[in-house]
């Protein structure tokens, strides 16, 4: 471990535990200092703290890995144009997040904790606006027309829109997404589709209980609305090098993005076996069931298993779905993506570090709506 991430980490344990009154207090800070700078936020406040705060995060637990470290904050660059964000911003960003830190951490704040997050912001703004520079032929966000609307269960819709201009992306990757009834608050969603030649895209979208873009999407978004999308990130992509076979765990809408996989291998896929494992809580919830056993009678190479937690009459597997995958196996010479809540995804990685599937071979996203 480096000096300044020895440094980055120590310092971060005397604030971790007042993360939520630290990001009230950093935002206070701002936006009393820089009263223009109100009107890049949303009104609702709640989730952009925690994502300052998971921004910080990663940034201090990669900055060891400078290719990880590079990548994650070029991509954040890039997402940020969507927010407007201008280079001065970040002098303004970087002087209230340094006030919030010492007023936290208190007396045990030392010269070198100070030098090492200076040092640290440093590198992140640079990156952070090497990355908005370096994506600035596309526009900071893209205008979308919703073609359809489907409503699949009562807390899940499959929506289609169209880009009004060509937006690049790969299966696998997210995109944040703006509606006209939450203005200014943005979240993201994974593609449920490989591109394709019209440009439209799919998303699978669960309205959760305080689910402001969410609810809005599934319950009152419909054809002919316009919506925005962000820059697609995230690096759940196929290794097209790769020859190994490959096992899928989706979670609910977590699906969105193993469908998206599945239909580019499609597209190409001769060689590798595809085994689906696809779980909810009820029938209801596996609402794209249909559809991934249509694909699976056409492409000899696909397989799914689909599994419910809380339906015992289901004509399936039961049972939490990383339990169901360690079922079948063994698995250590495959390929995995795994997607879907945050706690089905931590699930799954404990049982396939028990099954001793290497690290490197897992690929993962974890959705809610924040």
């Amino acid at each position: 471990m480096s000096n300044l991430s020895r440094l980055l980490k120590e310092s971060w344990t005397l604030v971790e535990e007042q993360q939520d009154k630290l990001a009230s207090y950093f935002y206070a800070r701002m936006f009393l200092n820089n009263p223009q700078l109100r009107d890049l936020f949303p009104v609702q406040m709640d989730v952009q703290r925690s994502r300052l705060l998971g921004a910080i995060v990663t940034a201090v637990q990669t900055v060891d890995d400078p290719d990880v470290f590079a990548e994650y904050l070029q991509s954040l660059g890039r997402d940020h144009r969507k927010f407007h964000v201008q280079p001065e911003h970040y002098d303004a960003v970087g002087g209230a997040l340094m006030e919030a830190l010492r007023t936290f951490a208190g007396d045990e704040w030392t010269v070198e904790f100070d030098q090492a997050w200076r040092d640290a912001y440093a590198v992140i703004a640079a990156k952070m606006i090497a990355g908005a520079e370096a994506d600035s032929t596309n526009p900071p966000y893209w205008h979308a027309e919703v073609l359809y609307h489907e409503r699949r269960s009562q807390d899940i819709a499959v929506l289609t829109c169209r880009p009004l201009q060509p937006l690049e992306y790969r299966a696998g990757q997210y995109i944040s997404v703006e509606c006209k009834y939450q203005p200014r608050l943005w979240r993201v969603y994974s593609a449920a589709n490989a591109p394709r030649k019209d440009g439209s895209i799919d998303f699978h979208v669960r309205a959760l209980g305080a689910g402001w873009v969410s609810s809005a999407l599934v319950r009152r978004v419909q054809p002919g609305d316009m919506i925005r999308l962000g820059a697609p990130m995230g690096s759940m992509v196929m290794d097209r090098r790769s020859t190994r076979d490959i096992v899928c765990v989706a979670g609910g809408t977590g699906l969105a993005p193993i469908k998206a996989l599945i239909e580019e291998m499609t597209r190409a896929n001769r060689t590798r076996w595809v085994h689906v494992f696809f779980g909810a809580r009820d029938r209801d919830d596996l609402y794209d069931l249909a559809c991934l056993n249509r694909l699976a009678a056409r492409y000899p190479w696909l397989s799914v298993v689909a599994a419910t937690s809380d339906d015992p009459e289901f004509p399936g597997e039961h049972g939490k779905i990383s339990d169901v995958v360690a079922g079948y196996g063994p698995w250590n010479d495959h390929d995995f993506f795994v997607s879907g809540s945050p706690q089905m995804v931590r699930s799954t990685l404990r049982t396939l570090a028990e099954m001793q599937v290497p690290a490197i071979r897992i690929k993962y996203d974890a959705f809610g709506d924040s």
